[in-house]
């Protein structure tokens, strides 16, 4: 038997893209792996007890519903009873947080009200929530 041409040529060459390919799935394991285990500054955070806490939030909520509707916190109210109670807020801790929360088809003269008689009483952290446009 007659052996063919292409038997008795000799390999001189060597093909490498399957040891490149090998090496650049390795590469980018160990970048990931890097960067996976390097996530930042290691510190110890200190731990919250699991007991409740007694104090109530400080920051009280204002929310104007569609109907013009006024609640604090989550009672409805006047807008002579919020000042009344704001007022006693204040008189127990003078930085008192407030947050004013209105719907958007709401009469804008509602919450201009509201504002008017926080800013009557001088509370000075006001804060009015909107929501996330996400495009």
């Amino acid at each position: 038997m007659a052996a063919s041409a292409e038997e008795k040529d000799v390999y001189d060459e060597i093909n490498i893209t399957p040891m490149l390919d090998l090496a650049y799935v390795l590469l980018i394991i160990f970048i990931i792996m890097t960067t996976a285990s390097v996530q930042g500054i290691k510190v110890n955070l200190p731990k919250a007890s699991d007991t409740p806490a007694l104090a109530k939030p400080k920051t009280k909520a204002i929310s104007i519903t569609a109907d013009g509707t006024i609640y604090l916190d989550t009672y409805p109210v006047t807008l002579p009873e919020l000042e009344n109670l704001l007022r006693q807020y204040k008189a127990q801790d003078p930085e008192l947080p407030v947050i004013i929360k209105a719907d958007s088809t709401i009469q804008y003269q509602k919450v201009v009200d509201v504002l008017d008689m926080v800013g009557r009483l001088e509370i000075t952290q006001l804060g009015l929530v909107t929501q996330r446009i996400v495009k």
